[in-house]
């Protein structure tokens, strides 16, 4: 009896978080943000009259976006990149979807534990490498999941709660292996937008691109290949 209060209250709880964020959400009308040009301009026109507000829009925008709404992770770098341009939209991006991972992993560890990882397991890919790995590993796998594009970045934030990884230990890893993405999102954007410089701008994101590719691709094979050899050593 006493288990089913306690969930009851951590529905309620998720519940109320929920309907926090789609109200602001709909009170700073965050999604035309990303539809409506004209928007976009009077944010720009915003951003020369008040810099330190515009940061805090974009942030909680960012953090709502990225838990809430459950958008995709580009669409913050893009959006960053176009409005503060690609090296201050990269720190800003970075901060806030840091914040935003860390918002949806600790409502995954405290209020949806039990449902969370029934949602995951359809996703077979991040299950496997997420839940059947020792906890040593712990950082080599999330550099593997935030560096390949080929895991759903916000149901991997949520999945990181349901497991034994640190507070600590995930926001220094998501803030540390997110930085090769939201660069090169940023910079492309950059690219686009101002003609000027555009083939230096994607010149540079390119390079990173590829490396982290290569990186990325380098460290999943090796983790696979260590995961086959102590299966056969069994």
């Amino acid at each position: 009896m006493k288990r089913k209060i306690i969930e009851h209250r951590k529905s309620l709880y998720f519940i109320s978080i929920l309907l926090l964020g789609l109200f602001l959400s709909r009170k700073f009308e965050l999604r035309s943000y990303l539809t409506d040009i004209n928007s976009l301009k009077e944010i720009k026109t915003m951003i020369d009259n008040n810099y330190i507000v515009s940061i805090l829009l974009y942030l909680i925008f960012t953090i709502i976006g990225s838990s809430v709404l459950a958008l995709p992770g580009i669409t913050f770098a893009i959006i960053a990149g176009g409005l503060f341009g690609p090296w201050l939209g990269s720190f800003y991006c970075l901060l806030g979807t840091t914040l935003g991972a860390i918002f949806s992993f600790l409502l995954s560890r405290y209020l949806l534990k039990d449902s969370i990882k029934e949602l995951v397991k359809k996703n077979e890919k991040l299950y496997n490498i997420i839940f059947q790995t020792d906890s040593q590993r712990e950082m080599l796998i999330l550099m593997i999941t935030r560096l390949l594009p080929i895991f759903p970045f916000n149901l991997q934030n949520f999945a990181y709660g349901i497991t034994n990884i640190s507070v600590i230990k995930y926001t220094l890893g998501t803030f540390l292996f997110m930085i090769p993405g939201i660069i090169i999102f940023s910079l492309g954007t950059e690219g686009v937008i101002n003609g000027t410089d555009r083939n230096n701008m994607f010149l540079i994101a390119s390079i990173i691109l590829s490396l982290t590719i290569v990186c990325g691709v380098y460290l999943y094979r090796r983790y696979k290949m260590l995961i086959i050899r102590e299966q056969y050593e069994r």
